[in-house]
């Protein structure tokens, strides 16, 4: 294990707006009164958060204005990323009325994740991480601009689709290694749990607003019309992102090969019991929870006779609930945290049963609540408890192999997909929901260290 004490000294970071050495500004503090934070130390807590409590926690990371600009950042692309998984599902259907290429379709983009990841976290741990996360984040609008072309000149196929989501899910394997990890940088450790939580909760809304909007005008302008808004979303990302001033890494260490560099990444998880658990169980109830969100077209269409505004409510109902259990997570600090990510597991778990069990679209729509809520608190923390055990020099890495989750999802998206064509929606839901409610149950009785995590 690496020295918990490594990353940036207090010394190193600059100070608000980069206005000098910190010590001058934290001597006028003492009689000006403290401006917002921007940075500090990996290991401590600098600013009026370390004392709040409840509801007064829940946005103090966004005190920090580095870390706020990534945010906004972060709060457009994944608009963009919202309307574009409802567009693109809705029209590959449309184009196929197949399940099982809908299901491929939406498995391209983290197919890429599998095979790039490692290298991706490895970059992360080299360059600098705002130069990778704004070149994504450019690829990412060329690509959405692609899509909206082809659609408008009438040539695209779902193996446009499919194309263009398999390059997406490769910028990502680099994109997301890149932005997690600088995280703990701009807020430190102590509050880092609240940031995370801050990022799922601008997720959440945006799977509460974004959906509906592309759904809505996805009749109205067109699918070509709201790819060219998508493209949009990501250039002002881009701007918000170039305003982001990270404090400098500690670069004394001696450059390692590209594949030493990763070999040393796996070892640095495998000597650690609590990240092996973390990841394992962010894997299983990965493969278990989300394939529900990539054929839900089978539902709309199949079960309930629905169109994409339909399904486009579907999806913003989920962030309700996810928007209230990030919301929650923020507020709530270290507790109990282990029992909560695994409760939340079952939560999951139940609702999709429910889900399976009742054709009925005004019973789902409330039933996504209860499904957001879980997969917003489980995934939150998962994220959050993984970075906590990571050193900073590591955590390119460490964050590459909990992308490769998602890498790995076709495992599970691919068979419901294909179980979804060959015996229906509500059968496939109901064996995954099964099998998730069984390795929830079995995780929280056999697994103490987790259970009593703080």
């Amino acid at each position: 294990m690496a020295d918990t004490t490594s990353g940036p000294t207090r010394s190193d970071l600059p100070g608000e707006e980069g206005q000098g050495d910190p010590r001058t500004t934290s001597a006028s503090n003492a009689t000006n009164g403290a401006p917002e934070p921007s940075a500090i130390n990996a290991n401590r807590v600098i600013g009026p958060q370390a004392t709040e409590t409840g509801w007064r926690r829940t946005f103090s990371s966004l005190k920090y204005r580095e870390y706020r600009f990534l945010w906004l950042g972060m709060l457009l692309l994944m608009t963009a990323m919202q309307m574009q998984m409802v567009v693109r599902s809705y029209l590959t259907y449309e184009i196929t009325s197949s399940p099982f290429l809908l299901g491929l379709v939406n498995a391209g983009f983290a197919i890429p994740m599998l095979s790039l990841s490692l290298f991706g976290g490895a970059i992360a741990d080299r360059v600098e991480r705002k130069r990778i996360i704004q070149i994504g984040q450019s690829v990412a609008v060329v690509l959405s601009l692609i899509i909206a072309v082809s659609i408008a000149t009438d040539t695209v196929t779902w193996m446009h689709l499919l194309g263009v989501s398999m390059a997406q899910g490769a910028l990502f394997s680099f994109l997301m290694p890149a932005r997690q990890a600088m995280i703990p940088q701009l807020v430190g450790k102590e509050n880092l749990t609240n940031a995370m939580s801050l990022d799922a909760a601008a997720m959440s809304g945006t799977t509460l607003i974004a959906p509906a909007i592309g759904g809505g005008l996805y009749n109205v302008i067109g699918p070509d019309g709201v790819y060219y808004l998508i493209a949009g979303c990501g250039v002002l990302a881009i701007v918000f992102t170039s305003a982001v001033n990270a404090p400098p890494r500690d670069r004394s260490q001696a450059r390692k090969a590209m594949l030493s560099d990763i070999k040393s990444g796996l070892i640095y998880v495998a000597h650690s019991r609590m990240l092996v658990v973390l990841l394992a169980l962010g894997l299983v109830t990965t493969l278990l929870a989300m394939p529900f969100r990539f054929i839900m077209p089978v539902f709309v269409v199949d079960v309930y006779n629905k169109g994409p505004e339909s399904m486009g409510l579907l999806v913003t109902i989920t962030g309700v609930g996810a928007l209230v259990g990030s919301l929650w997570i923020a507020s709530i600090g270290k507790w109990h945290r282990g029992l909560l990510i695994l409760g939340s597991g079952l939560l999951s778990g139940i609702a999709l049963m429910l889900v399976a069990s009742i054709p009925i679209y005004f019973a789902a729509a409330g039933i996504m609540i209860l499904l957001g809520l879980g997969d917003s608190v489980r995934q939150t923390l998962n994220q959050a408890m993984v970075m906590e055990e990571t050193d900073d020099e590591f955590r390119g890495r460490v964050m590459s192999i909990f992308m490769m989750i998602f890498g790995l999802m076709p495992l599970g998206v691919l068979p419901a997909g294909a179980l979804a064509e060959w015996m229906g929606g509500q059968f496939a839901i109901g064996v995954m929901a099964g099998l998730l409610i069984l390795v929830t149950t079995v995780l929280l009785i056999t697994q103490k260290q987790l259970r009593n995590h703080q």
